[in-house]
């Protein structure tokens, strides 16, 4: 579906354009290529640096530990995973990667989360509250260092590239303590209903 409105919206942009007699179109189509090359490749450079330091906080440890810490939270916001299941470490992990910015490094620990969260629900067709709650918190996670922006900023020749983090940090953390209100007020809406 997503796939038909970016179509559309694609159409749309260059019918008006003619329409318009806007030659801009042309020239943004020929340059686009070589700016996206540009970017690929100093985005590379410095995701490369942050997935570095990353591993090296993996390997000291430093990514267990606060894994570790994180545990308590995680129970509470995950009741029905069993205590001491490797999935809290993994949810743990994917959280620890996400706030750091680290989306991509983030993935597998979410893929791997979903698959151990899955062989934790007993309705295999339904996803379980775990798994809705996990989506919520991975999709709305608090971003302690947006590296992705950062780089963006970087590359588009801001003064301070960091000076959003603060603001960053804000707006992540209220979406993330939104989304988890409604998620619960829809579990207990679903729950009154159907139980």
């Amino acid at each position: 579906m997503i796939n038909y409105i970016w179509a559309f919206l694609i159409s749309l942009g260059i019918f008006y354009s003619i329409f318009k007699g806007d030659n801009n179109i042309t020239n943004t189509l020929l340059t686009s290529g070589s700016t996206s090359i540009d970017m690929i490749i100093n985005i590379s450079t410095i995701m490369c640096l942050w997935l570095g330091v990353m591993n090296i906080a993996r390997k000291s440890g430093l990514l267990n530990i606060i894994a570790k810490k994180l545990s308590p939270l995680i129970t509470i916001l995950f009741p029905e995973i069993p205590k001491g299941d490797e999935c809290i470490s993994y949810i743990s992990l994917n959280i620890v990667m996400n706030m750091l910015g680290l989306g991509n490094a983030a993935t597998p620990f979410g893929i791997k989360t979903m698959k151990e969260l899955k062989r934790l629900n007993n309705k295999k067709d339904i996803a379980s509250r775990s798994m809705i709650t996990f989506l919520v918190i991975n999709t709305a996670s608090v971003t302690i260092i947006p590296t992705t922006v950062i780089s963006l900023r970087l590359l588009n020749g801001a003064r301070n590239s960091s000076d959003i983090i603060t603001a960053s940090i804000i707006t992540t953390f209220l979406s993330l303590i939104i989304s988890l209100i409604v998620d619960r007020l829809f579990f207990l809406i679903w729950r009154r209903k159907y139980d």
